[in-house]
């Protein structure tokens, strides 16, 4: 299987707003409420296997967790199902960006 690509926060900083890219979060409802990315688009990692059929694979997907790993096992998950998929390093513990409330 093909490597997960990485992509730093800084770098998601500057593309987050692009009409192509879609952020994903994948934290629980609690670590949500603490602030999330504008933009980004709630799925919690245990919803993701059925959530991903509503996804559009003309997209490039950012996920996005605490640290990195359960966003990385998203990843893994939608890039076997044929998605263009990238995990953001160290997720919110790195994240220097506005976050907003939900």
């Amino acid at each position: 299987m093909a490597e997960i690509k990485e992509i730093s926060p800084e770098e998601v900083e500057k593309i987050k707003d692009e009409k192509n890219v879609v952020l994903v979060d994948v934290r629980e409802d609690d670590e949500v409420a603490q602030g999330i990315i504008d933009n980004a688009k709630h799925i919690k990692l245990g919803d993701i296997p059925q959530e991903y059929e509503n996804l559009n694979k003309d997209k490039e997907y950012i996920m996005i967790c605490r640290s990195g790993r359960r966003s990385y096992n998203a990843s893994e998950f939608l890039q076997e199902q044929g998605f263009n998929v990238k995990n953001m390093s160290g997720g919110m513990l790195e994240w220097k960006g506005e976050t907003i409330s939900k």
